[in-house]
């Protein structure tokens, strides 16, 4: 019956010890990752001027993969530069003049001549 109690206590030493391993894990702050271009993960980017581009500072982004075109907001539609920052994932690019461009994972395009991106479609692949 003693050696009982003894595993009960070392058991039981070892489940407070778990609870507050854990407790300090989910109290830790989560690190932030960046990619390049001031875009983090898993996002693609859109920079509206040469000047946002320049300062790596963007003016919108899109991170969720949808089954439809997103239009794209002030913030986006027109954009000097996108970049994808999404490791394994392409964005479907449909330009103003109604031609299009599977923008790769961790590609970039700047200054489009002629058009502009008006809707974005991110697939769960990499060639769209």
């Amino acid at each position: 019956m003693g050696d009982e109690l003894n595993v009960r206590r070392i058991v039981g030493g070892f489940a407070s010890v778990a609870v507050a391993l854990t407790a300090t894990l989910v109290h830790t702050p989560s690190a932030s990752a960046s990619t390049a271009y001031g875009c983090g993960y898993p996002r693609v980017c859109f920079y509206k001027t040469k000047a946002n581009w320049d300062a790596r500072k963007w003016t919108a982004a899109y991170s969720d993969i949808t089954n439809y075109a997103q239009v794209l907001g002030s913030n986006s539609a027109g954009s000097y530069a996108v970049f994808n920052s999404r490791n394994d994932d392409g964005a479907f690019l449909v330009f103003d003049n109604r031609s299009s461009y599977c923008l790769r994972p961790n590609e970039l395009i700047t200054n489009v001549a002629g058009s502009y991106v008006t809707t974005i479609r991110i697939y769960d692949s990499a060639s769209c």
